[in-house]
């Protein structure tokens, strides 16, 4: 089966709705059928908003956040027209995967 690695880029308190972003994604891909997701909050990062990082007072939700999640191509692209359907305006990046489970004892 063919798999790629959609990766999605927010920031922790970002909103859609009444929900925190990665939550509506992941609630979403889950609603697509797709097996798993994962975000990864970031420490530190820079982009089209700026450098942000991780200091001693908060920050207030601007730090960097990877929603990833391991897909079909078709629900790959569901996802991304959801968001433009949603009119969500995320930075991503789709990689074809390997994916599988190791044999451990």
């Amino acid at each position: 089966m063919e798999l790629v690695c959609l990766r999605l880029y927010g920031r922790e308190g970002q909103r859609h709705h009444a929900h925190l972003l990665y939550d509506y994604l992941l609630e979403s891909a889950q609603k697509l059928g797709v097996a798993g997701g994962t975000v990864l909050r970031a420490s530190a990062g820079f982009g089209r908003h700026g450098l942000h990082e991780e200091v001693f007072f908060e920050l207030g939700g601007e730090l960097p956040v990877i929603i990833e999640l391991i897909l079909t191509p078709a629900q790959a692209d569901a996802m991304l027209a959801l968001c433009g359907e949603q009119q969500l305006r995320l930075f991503y990046a789709l990689m074809p995967v390997t994916a599988g489970i190791t044999h451990g004892s």
